[in-house]
């Protein structure tokens, strides 16, 4: 098996190649900057391959006898459709670690059948907002029956940003134009159905806002819901002013202690058709560490396990009970309660 990373001497990049390295799958390390490859790749005898994402014949060069590619650059609205091009071109499956909500409607609208065609599969939103709600919200779904209404609230708390993960934050997307499913569609919408939230580690409810979440866009495409929406736990009012400039003279991002001090929740609730509630909760630690290691596990079962053909919500290239059992060797918590 051999794994190529794209953006693999980024931050993400970075800790995608320690969890291959850790787990000793062969991995093709991809880029524009040779000096910063090399140091990425550290000892761990890892290929580089230079490639510029503006070549598209050289992008999917490098990824040549790949197996699968993990894409990690971002911003992903701007830099991911020529990788999951190249991927496709290459005969690849591809997975990466997106968090952006139109950007994977975009990915699910313009690549479905060149996937099928190519007998590859594409999952994006492999991260650890993305996968674990994903997951969470089929298994939610399936105890609650037909679903009138799905709600999903993300909270991070104790942790930092990095770079690229503020870079790709569009303060306008994630907020003001977040999509909320309903009526078998995805739309813009005005208020929150809810201001306060309680999450289970909770001592208080949580003020939460309306918020483009990856699940948004996955999960009803393999839960039949009414309505759904996301919802963002805590105050962001600085990345609504945060420039460009300020984010570049940040850090790249947290170091190993501040990473392993952040910590993430997701909280789902589904109103039944038949009038039952079902919540479903993951709890997490390192949000950019389990990233990686969710994302490595993804390309790993799509090639020792197959997934069918074509561009693929989480929960349709995976079983979501086995593979959050498997987060749960990580440290991940998760449950689903009925009431």
């Amino acid at each position: 098996m051999k794994i190529a990373v794209n953006g693999a001497s980024g931050y993400t990049g970075r800790l995608v190649v320690t969890e291959l390295a850790r787990r000793g799958i062969e991995a093709v390390l991809v880029g524009r900057n040779p000096e910063r490859l090399r140091a990425a790749a550290g000892k761990t005898g890892f290929e580089v391959r230079i490639a510029d994402i503006g070549d598209q014949d050289s992008l999917a060069a490098a990824f040549a006898g790949a197996d699968a590619v993990v894409n990690t650059a971002g911003p992903f609205a701007r830099l991911g459709a020529p990788v999951v091009r190249a991927a496709i071109a290459a005969s690849a499956h591809y997975v990466d670690t997106t968090g952006e909500q139109h950007y994977i409607n975009e990915v699910f609208d313009t690549f479905t059948d060149a996937a099928v065609d190519a007998g590859v599969s594409v999952v994006p939103a492999m991260a650890d907002d993305g996968g674990p709600s994903d997951f969470i919200s089929h298994l939610v779904g399936e105890t609650a029956g037909p679903v009138d209404r799905l709600t999903v609230a993300l909270w991070y708390r104790d942790g930092s940003f990095s770079r690229g993960t503020l870079r790709s934050l569009d303060p306008n997307l994630l907020f003001d134009g977040a999509l909320r499913y309903e009526n078998d569609g995805w739309t813009t919408y005005g208020a929150a159905s809810h201001a306060t939230w309680r999450f289970p580690s909770g001592d208080a409810p949580v003020g939460v806002s309306k918020a483009a979440l990856p699940p948004v866009a996955t999960v009803p495409r393999h839960v039949p819901v009414g309505r759904m929406e996301g919802l963002l736990g805590g105050s962001f009012d600085a990345l609504k002013v945060i420039t460009p400039a300020v984010i570049d003279s940040l850090p790249e991002g947290p170091d190993d202690e501040q990473r392993r001090q952040g910590r993430w929740t997701i909280s789902v609730e589904a109103s039944g058709q038949d009038g039952r509630t079902v919540r479903g909760e993951v709890e997490g630690t390192d949000g950019y560490g389990k990233t990686a290691v969710i994302a490595v596990e993804a390309a790993r079962r799509l090639v020792t396990d197959g997934a069918k053909p074509g561009v693929l919500a989480p929960s349709q290239a995976f079983d979501p009970e086995t593979f959050m059992d498997f987060l749960s060797e990580h440290g991940v918590r998760w449950r689903v309660t009925e009431g």
